[in-house]
């Protein structure tokens, strides 16, 4: 996971992504925010994410990005 803390630190510093809640709901993370992520993991653990998984459902914690790129095929 700290992989992804990482990651998510470089697109908004100014975020406790360790501490919150819902990413979505809170105006963590907004539509090119997800878009950026997602072109992240997919070069920080070689996979490729499918267009259908990208969900708000799937950017809402920590847990759900990390089982995001599990689905994907890759190891967090």
């Amino acid at each position: 996971m700290g992989k992804i803390v990482e990651i998510l630190k470089d697109i908004r510093p100014e975020c406790d992504w360790e501490h919150a809640g819902d990413f979505i709901a809170n105006g963590m993370l907004d539509s090119f925010d997800i878009i950026v992520l997602v072109s992240e993991l997919e070069s920080a653990y070689p996979v490729s994410v499918d267009g259908s998984d990208i969900l708000a459902e799937n950017f809402s914690s920590l847990e759900s990005i990390a089982d995001l790129v599990r689905k994907s095929g890759g190891i967090v």
